[in-house]
């Protein structure tokens, strides 16, 4: 289990107030996790996200001067450019800030320096996007302070671009749209292709989120995530031969992919049949969950990681063991791998009696196979990016 949580706003004042010299604002940006729906919001598909009680805080304050200034309390690192003069760090995380930054010049909009200090208790690689939450409580941080007058859905467009453009991470909407639009107790039914979203309420007091954390990341995870995407936009191409009319694999059906895409190449076609099913697996989850059908939904997900290890091929050998683990246990209604893939998180939903013994049981197994120690989080469904009073 976690230990016992730090109190990262007095942390940020005081290490604010030593380097800075200032009282900065405080923001709180959450942490994501997706409940069923993976690999389909780049292809407009829907998605089910929530925003949880796992977040960076920022503190921001502005400066008289054209220095970006920013401490990262969790590396104990510190970077500085102007900003007239942003490119790439070389460190990757000042890039989820200055990324933003560059999105804000882009709409020709002027700002000044400014001072930060940020960390958080979002696991780093365990697929909860915590570089979304950074470019979301910078996006959403630069916007108060220098009142810019951007809405909700422009934070969140601007910090999806920030990550495709410069960090070069073509991630579609979800993990910020999560971060900046989550809602205390409800689900989103996000549509990628309209960004039409419902809260679908999800306050079980008999179930708990439980995410199991491998404490592996392989090094394919952020290729193969650009290789994912360039083979559904290859299998749209393939389709759109013969059906122009047709704008993503979201419209696409088994009977096309059968036809257009599988003649050509069979690992493509493979891609593009895990989307489409999990579009479908999706609507039908939302169907369950307004049933209060917690058992099929739990279901859907289990199908989900097949999908995902068999078709997408985007697990590995942790994650399948952490499922299989849990797909003998009674009281795990589903499970699934979570994220981009080949390590990270298995979110699994479980009865709220059982969770203290079965983070014991799954854990030791899991280090017997692997000879690594899982993490466990017991995550809430929490609000989404905002200020701290």
């Amino acid at each position: 289990m976690e230990s016992e949580k730090t109190d990262y706003p007095h942390l940020i004042k005081r290490k604010f107030r030593e380097l800075f010299s200032q009282t900065p604002l405080i923001v709180r940006a959450p942490g994501r996790v997706n409940l069923i729906g993976e690999h389909t919001d780049y292809n407009m598909g829907f998605v089910m996200p929530a925003s949880i009680n796992k977040a960076i805080y920022m503190g921001i304050h502005k400066r008289d001067d054209q220095v970006i200034a920013i401490h990262s309390l969790d590396y104990n690192e510190s970077f500085q450019t102007r900003i007239p003069n942003i490119q790439p760090s070389g460190k990757l995380w000042p890039d989820y800030i200055l990324g933003v930054v560059e999105e804000i010049k882009n709409k020709n909009h002027d700002i000044g320096g400014f001072n930060i200090v940020f960390g958080g208790d979002i696991p780093p690689g365990a697929g909860l996007s915590s570089s979304a939450a950074l470019e979301c409580a910078t996006a959403y941080g630069l916007n108060q302070l220098f009142n810019l007058g951007y809405n909700s859905m422009d934070l969140v467009k601007m910090s999806q671009a920030a990550e495709n453009q410069f960090v070069g991470v073509k991630c579609g909407i979800m993990d910020q749209f999560a971060s900046i639009y989550g809602k205390k107790g409800h689900l989103i039914r996000l549509d990628c292709e309209s960004l039409e979203h419902v809260y679908v309420p999800f306050h079980s007091e008999d179930i708990k989120i439980v995410l199991f954390d491998t404490r592996v990341k392989h090094s394919l995870a952020s290729s193969a995530y650009n290789e994912r995407r360039s083979q559904c936009e290859e299998g749209l191409r393939l389709i759109q031969k013969e059906e122009p009319a047709l704008q993503s694999l979201r419209h696409s059906t088994e009977e096309m992919l059968l036809k257009y895409v599988k003649p050509y190449n069979q690992t493509v076609y493979k891609r593009c049949c895990y989307v489409v099913s999990e579009i479908q697996r999706l609507l039908n989850g939302a169907r369950d969950l307004e049933n209060n059908d917690l058992s099929s939904f739990g279901r859907r997900m289990f199908e989900t990681h097949a999908g995902l290890r068999d078709q997408y091929e985007v697990s590995c050998k942790e994650l399948d063991i952490l499922i299989d683990l849990v797909s003998v246990e009674p009281d795990v209604l589903g499970a699934r791998m979570m994220g981009g893939g080949f390590g990270g998180c298995t979110i699994n939903l479980i009865k709220a009696a059982a969770v203290e013994d079965l983070i014991k049981q799954i854990s030791k197994a899991y280090r017997a196979e692997t000879g690594t120690e899982m993490l466990a989080y017991v995550v809430d469904i929490e609000d989404g990016t905002g200020i701290l009073e």
